[in-house]
């Protein structure tokens, strides 16, 4: 996949149905009052890994629900697979498999039996087979007679990508499906996910962290129902216009409270023995922070932001639309 592509450098030869998994336009949802996606225009190629980043209530979850046709939208057109997304749901659904942020298998049935009641739910395929082929390239045959409800998290999110991949879909939605996973577990998981995609698979994923959203091809960001920006990692960080710079010294936690109540400061972020201070204005920034520089032992240097900093960039830009009690939309 290209490092530079971006769907706004796509010409009108490349975008053809048939090069989208996803090609869907003004998509809107609604519940009661608050608007949870609102004119979402969206494009992800076929093998491609997509991120979805923003924060909680900023309709991530209720896109993936469109998309693969468990949420009819309220406004909007366009395709999934090649299926119409507002006529032909139940087309689309045969094709994708979806991992929600819970565990929703049954606990009290074992990784073979859960593997073989969901492969008894799909047409035209042999259940056991299946779940043989299934158990082996996930690695799961060695503990196939455990209990789903005994694994630890990093195993259980292997036994749920399992259950999603059996009928070879063509798309997966993936809902934060690394939340509470440690970081080892996190690694094997995308690299499981990189390998699906090379085989053709198209992966929209949904994420909080930034290491994971660093590993896909191309990410959007959605605040609050709208989608703000989107394209690769390296191409969100040069539209954020951030300016970074990196202190490192003693007494940071000090330096923190001053330097964020100076007009220009955004924020002031600790890593570690380092404190990340950004702001979107240049000048503003620099007059801010120049009298600490000036008499402070404390080194500075400016760097590139990381996508960390972006998001955090977004997210304080980002206006509320009244988030719903429970969020999650």
């Amino acid at each position: 996949m290209p490092d530079n592509l971006t769907s706004d450098s796509l010409t009108p030869e490349s975008s053809a149905t048939e090069n989208f998994a996803i090609n869907v336009r003004g998509l809107s949802k609604c519940f009661g009052e608050k608007r949870a996606v609102d004119k979402v225009d969206l494009r992800v190629r076929r093998g491609e890994v997509f991120g979805f980043l923003g924060p909680n209530g900023s309709g991530k979850t209720t896109t993936i629900r469109m998309l693969c046709g468990l949420l009819t939208p309220d406004e909007g057109e366009g395709t999934c697979l090649g299926f119409d997304i507002m006529s032909e749901s139940s087309e689309i659904k045969k094709q994708v498999g979806y991992m929600t942020q819970k565990f929703s298998l049954y606990e009290d049935l074992t990784i073979e039996e859960n593997l073989l009641f969901v492969a008894r739910m799909y047409e035209g395929i042999n259940p056991r087979e299946m779940c043989e082929k299934t158990l082996d390239e996930l690695g799961l045959t060695s503990r196939r007679r455990e209990l789903a409800g005994a694994l630890s998290g990093g195993w259980k999110q292997r036994l749920a990508l399992a259950a999603c991949i059996m009928h070879d879909p063509k798309l997966l939605l993936l809902d934060e499906p690394t939340a509470g996973v440690d970081p080892k577990a996190r690694r094997a998981f995308w690299d499981e996910i990189h390998q699906l995609a090379a085989r053709g698979v198209t992966i929209l994923v949904s994420t909080h962290y930034m290491d994971e959203a660093e590993r896909c091809h191309r990410l959007a960001y959605l605040s609050y129902g709208e989608l703000l920006v989107h394209g690769t990692p390296q191409s969100l960080v040069d539209q954020s216009h951030l300016i970074t710079w990196r202190v490192e010294g003693d007494d940071l936690q000090n330096l923190t409270h001053q330097l964020l109540a100076r007009p220009g400061v955004e924020t002031a972020a600790p890593f570690g023995s380092r404190l990340h201070v950004s702001g979107a204005n240049k000048a503003a920034l620099e007059h801010a922070i120049a009298p600490f520089r000036e008499r402070s032992p404390n080194s500075w240097r400016q760097i590139k932001p990381s996508l960390e900093d972006v998001f955090i960039h977004f997210m304080l830009e980002a206006k509320d639309n009244v988030t719903l009690e429970g969020g999650g939309q």
